[in-house]
């Protein structure tokens, strides 16, 4: 069993390999109460690892409570959040100083662009669709003007870094072309369902840390033959093995977990042999398990095309 490790980003900061998904639900009750899950994270973690809180929208608030009542200085928390895909364009800089004043602190650690995707914009945060139920976006401004506004803010140091989130190899060539800052991570869903092994291969080829959301693949994953058996090889829980296989191939990942004792485990992790490594990543099959397309073959309003997956 081991510690959590830390990757080294391309701006020269280290990032703990494995950090507290922030999901806070769907009801405001939901997202206000997420301060207590988030401080009991930050009591197991520390000072064992510094925690990354990865927040959906409306758990800012919540992240910022967290890190208050748990006395820990701020200078020893990481703390990440994203742009939602509302906010692309002239929105960007006055959401991230929301952002700055939702988590009371006057820098972030890690500043990601959600989606590449730029939705309706509609105050108050709610989602906008069209009558078939679809996310409405823009064709412009392209995630390339908006990525220009979000280097602009890492110069400030207001953000010690900044990255991506559900980009492909596609998407990331584009993006490429017209940057000055190569992200420093690309957020994604990655589990032993969704390897992402040639996604991986590009970003490792440009210094771009992949994070893994929806990390363990849910009861999908954790119920593979493959899986239990090597819970039980090592004396783990089917969870530790995952999040161990992500550690071991270089990869970061968020799970989310409000209980305490599971909590503890994501950070307590076995160092899996690398025959054991390859066979869970013979696992995989490219399924989606978090964001698969719906019946109009859409994901957040764009199809797997215009995603590139």
């Amino acid at each position: 069993m081991s510690n959590v490790p830390k990757l080294k980003l391309n701006t020269g900061a280290e990032m703990p390999a494995i950090g507290l998904g922030g999901w806070g639900g769907t009801s405001q009750e939901e997202r206000r109460d997420a301060w207590q899950f988030m401080l009991t994270a930050l009591k197991a973690s520390f000072p064992t690892t510094k925690t990354i809180p990865h927040f959906s929208v409306g758990t800012e608030k919540a992240t910022g409570e967290a890190i208050k009542k748990s006395g820990i200085p701020r200078s020893d928390v990481w703390i990440t959040t994203k742009l939602h895909h509302q906010h692309h364009g002239p929105y960007t800089e006055e959401y991230f100083e929301d952002s700055l004043k939702n988590l009371d602190t006057d820098y972030v650690d890690l500043w990601l662009m959600h989606w590449p995707q730029h939705s309706k914009f509609v105050p108050g945060g709610e989602d906008a669709f069209d009558a078939n139920g679809d996310l409405i976006c823009y064709e412009t401004p392209v995630f390339n003007e908006t990525w220009a506004r979000m280097e602009k803010i890492y110069e400030s140091g207001r953000a010690k870094a900044i990255g991506v989130s559900n980009f492909s190899v596609k998407n990331l060539k584009k993006l490429l072309e017209t940057a000055k800052v190569v992200p420093a991570v690309n957020q994604v869903e990655l589990h032993p369902y969704l390897i992402q092994q040639e996604l991986k291969d590009f970003c490792d080829e440009k210094g771009i840390v992949l994070t893994a959301y929806s990390p363990t693949g849910y009861k999908n994953v954790l119920t593979d033959p493959t899986i239990t058996e090597l819970a039980e090889k090592y004396k783990v829980s089917p969870a530790q093995i995952v999040l161990g296989w992500h550690v071991a191939r270089g990869v970061s990942a968020v799970p989310k977990s409000s209980n305490e004792q599971r909590q503890k485990d994501n950070i307590n992790l076995p160092k899996l042999d690398p025959e054991d490594v390859k066979r869970i990543s013979g696992l995989d099959r490219g399924q989606r398990l978090c964001n698969a397309a719906n019946e109009r073959g859409k994901v957040w309003g764009w199809s797997y095309e215009q995603l590139g997956w």
